[in-house]
């Protein structure tokens, strides 16, 4: 018998006014992304985190309850999108909290929180600035009865001439077939574009003329939640332009395990790999624009990024991240031709990817590492990137141990009821005063509608001063601006008249909790490292934090609530953006490309899932600053009686 075809319904999603038609049954979720249309879901759909909020104006659906809805949403049509089926032709309101601001934008105001890097406290050894891509002029003399050499041995000898030192040429069948044409229309003024590719290096094009002084690559970081571009010219080192974007593989799912299931319930690698590259495509696009620049004229892309993320966009099958014994395809990527993943630059450009260390310590790390110059420290020193799997390296120029610990997506606004991205709206500084007063800095200087990483941080170490919540985390029913609500205790930071929402803006006992696991993980695992090597936390003599939190964080409210140990405050040094950082420098230093390659082969792996102390460490973690207090001397003086 043949089967009943299903039948067709139609949603239509406000306030985007896009219509698209689903199969009966289907979740309002995934019909979203059938629109390409983002909805927050930090859990790619499981139903746990709360996020993929949505009002049903009108049409027949199935929807599963959740203690994540109040009664009064519920009454109000708020469903839980992934939890959410089509039964009949369905009208959808995407509340604001629930969507990225206007859509899905590009974002140039936060490009620039996206991409800050502070850089080492400290001097360091300058590279060589010597590109791994270039363009070249080089005036050829015409062939002759007394010098016939072909055309393709007059041109490697010509660049031979020009740069010592340069090893092995070779050219692609595409450069061979055109080279007596474009020889000949320049009069034998040409400009040679060459790659570096390990010890080989590629004569990649050959134009007639001088083109050299037209020389662009792009460095970019591809972030789990962002992706951030900078468009560098290859003849000065200057950065012309940056630009920066939400990854628009969040609609499958916010962290990246989330996307890697998505990948493997689906066959989805084609569908994540070309979101990605899309996102990056039109990053380059705008910046080549506002500049004046031929996209045929960027030679090249240099990628760093976590290993999954690298995976995801080159096309390799990320699913043996996810499970035992977590082996990647590759930490070392070869170099590949741009257009075999679909950048559209110059057809024949050149895409590198920076090498990671394991499953879940990606290149990111590792060039963040070589953007402070990890090879040049004599001390112990820390280095912490936070987001939802926080990495952490511990060493010097002679050892580096580095593991990675599952934080989780609370600082990153996720797991949070009001949670968001650092953003136009978002509080990012918070005082709270022992009459439970509160002072805040919005982003953008508008109303608050949520908070993002650093203001969640300094609630939590301001909460703990003022008395609100104990050292467990517990909110205290009678402190100022507690209230007991339908699902526990919480904490009114903006009013409702203040926000720019229908509702306060609120902490509550959960997202305390969320807030409490996420540093008590990444505690642990400085913890652990430390302990492992038969150190202390006195044998540090600096702490290099990184992450999307820039140098907007407190770094009194890191060590008050316990997520980097108690060391002098001046000894902390925020990176910012350390992955874009050392993108750019391998970019334009063939000397920083193989340091990072260095640092990464240096680095030793320490699995901290297969740990038993590590467990240990986090339960004694999850107390404020942590349950020996005595751990932490300078917050112990301002804790309330």
């Amino acid at each position: 018998m043949s089967e009943t075809p299903k039948k067709t319904r139609r949603v239509r999603f406000l306030p985007q006014g896009v219509e698209v038609e689903v199969d009966e049954g289907v979740t309002l979720l995934a019909a979203a992304q059938k629109g390409d249309i983002y909805i927050n879901s930090i859990c790619g759909g499981d139903g746990v985190c709360g996020k993929c909020r949505v009002i049903v104006r009108s049409g027949e659906v199935d929807t599963r309850t959740t203690m994540l809805l109040s009664r009064d949403e519920v009454r109000q049509g708020y469903v839980l999108a992934c939890l959410t089926r089509v039964l009949g032709d369905v009208e959808v309101f995407i509340p604001e909290e629930t969507r990225l601001e206007e859509g899905r934008v590009e974002i140039d105001e936060d490009a620039q929180r996206f991409r800050q890097f502070t850089g080492p406290a400290r001097p360091v050894t300058e590279l060589k600035c010597d590109p791994l891509m270039n363009k070249l002029c080089l005036q050829l003399s015409p062939p002759s009865m007394e010098d016939a050499e072909p055309d393709l041995e007059r041109v490697y000898r010509a660049i031979q001439a020009k740069c010592d030192g340069i090893g092995e040429l070779q050219a692609g069948f595409a450069v061979l077939q055109s080279l007596p044409a474009v020889l000949e229309q320049g009069e034998y003024k040409a400009t040679a574009t060459l790659g570096r590719r390990g010890a080989v290096t590629e004569v990649i094009q050959v134009e007639s003329g001088d083109t050299s002084t037209h020389s662009y690559a792009v460095a970019v970081d591809v972030g789990t939640t962002t992706v951030v571009a900078h468009l560098v010219d290859l003849n000065t080192g200057q950065t012309l332009d940056a630009h920066a974007t939400y990854n628009s593989q969040m609609k499958f799912g916010e962290d990246y395990i989330a996307r890697i299931m998505y990948v493997r319930q689906n066959n989805a690698l084609d569908e994540l790999q070309q979101t990605v590259v899309a996102d990056i495509n039109r990053l380059i696009a705008v910046m080549a624009q506002r500049n004046g620049i031929e996209l045929r004229d960027v030679v090249g892309v240099l990628c760093s990024g976590n290993t999954a993320m690298t995976h995801l966009l080159i096309g390799l099958d990320p699913a043996r991240i996810q499970k035992s014994p977590y082996v990647p395809s590759a930490n070392h990527v070869p170099v590949l031709r741009a257009a075999q993943i679909g950048l559209r630059i110059n057809p024949r450009g050149l895409i590198y990817t920076l090498p990671s260390v394991a499953a879940y310590v990606g290149s990111d790390i590792t060039a963040g590492a070589t953007a402070i110059r990890f090879d040049e420290i004599d001390d112990v020193s820390l280095y912490v990137d936070v987001g939802t799997n926080g990495e952490v390296v511990l060493g010097n120029k002679e050892w580096m141990m580095c593991c990675s610990a599952s934080a989780g997506p609370a600082f990153e606004g996720g797991g949070v009821r009001f949670g968001m991205r650092a953003s136009k709206g978002a509080v990012e500084k918070v005082h709270i005063g022992r009459d439970g007063k509160v002072s805040c800095k919005v982003i953008g200087d508008a109303a608050p509608r949520g908070i993002c990483g650093s203001g969640l941080l300094d609630c939590l170490a301001e909460m703990l001063r003022a008395g609100i919540i104990d050292r467990a985390g517990r909110l205290h029913p009678e402190a100022p601006g507690v209230r007991r609500a339908e699902n526990g205790a919480e904490f009114v930071l903006v009013p409702r008249e203040s926000a720019d929402l229908e509702t306060d803006v609120v902490i509550n006992q959960a997202d305390v909790e969320n807030l409490i696991r996420s540093k008590a993980a990444i505690y642990a695992a400085v913890s652990v490292l430390v302990e492992s090597l038969d150190l202390t936390v006195s044998d540090i003599k600096d702490v290099y934090l990184a992450g999307g939190f820039g140098s907007n964080v407190d770094v009194h409210n890191v060590i008050t609530i316990g997520m980097l140990p108690d060391v002098p405050q001046d000894r902390v040094h925020f990176v910012g953006n350390g992955s874009i950082a050392g993108a750019k420098m391998a970019l334009m230093s063939r000397d920083a490309y193989t340091l990072i390659e260095s640092i990464a082969a240096k680095m030793t792996y320490f699995d901290m899932m297969q740990n038993p102390r590590f467990m240990e460490e986090f339960v004694s973690a999850s107390f404020l600053p942590h349950t020996n207090v005595e751990e932490f001397p300078s917050v112990l003086k301002e804790l309330p009686v």
